[in-house]
């Protein structure tokens, strides 16, 4: 495995954190590193227990919040391009009145990634329904739903660039 020179992943941070992910890299320790923090990967496997999953969340932080009718892991989703889930909103008539459909979807990768992760992007997604850019009102409630979300997104985009530059999955 061979650090790259330039991290696309952690562009937007200080150069102070992009010299130690360099570093860690570089000696081959990141990998190590994120699996001794997160030792184990979560347990949604199927689409059905992701919509579940999200819906727990939407209930517990967003009630007033539009329906989300489906929910589900995309293989077409290609974290290459910095998309890390999607949330699309369609408005379709219906009769004498518009019908909204909410639709959220994690790319594939994220089927065998720690439980943190897997919240972050749900928590992200989620917060679509309210916020639809990303503002500081946006980021407000992303970190009201899940307090730890920065720490979270920093620690996945890690875990991006360990595979960006050849390493393996680790969970």
């Amino acid at each position: 495995m061979t650090a790259p020179t330039d991290l696309p992943y952690l562009r937007a941070y200080a150069p102070a954190l992009q010299a130690q992910a360099h570093a860690l890299l570089a000696q081959g320790q990141l990998g190590a590193l994120l699996q001794r923090k997160y030792p184990e990967g979560h347990a949604v496997r199927s689409d059905k227990a992701l919509y579940d999953y999200a819906q727990e969340f939407k209930a517990r932080h967003l009630r007033n919040a539009g329906t989300v009718n489906k929910v589900l892991f995309d293989s077409k989703i290609h974290v290459v391009r910095h998309a890390l889930g999607l949330h699309t909103h369609r408005t379709r008539v219906q009769g004498g009145r518009l019908a909204a459909r909410h639709e959220i979807r994690v790319a594939a990768l994220f089927k065998q990634t720690p439980d943190e992760f897997l919240r972050m992007i749900v928590v992200h997604e989620l917060a679509h329904l309210r916020e639809k850019d990303h503002g500081k009102a946006f980021y407000q409630l992303c970190t009201h739903m899940e307090p730890q979300y920065h720490q979270f997104e920093f620690d996945l985009r890690l875990y991006l660039t360990h595979l960006d530059a050849g390493g393996e999955l680790l969970w």
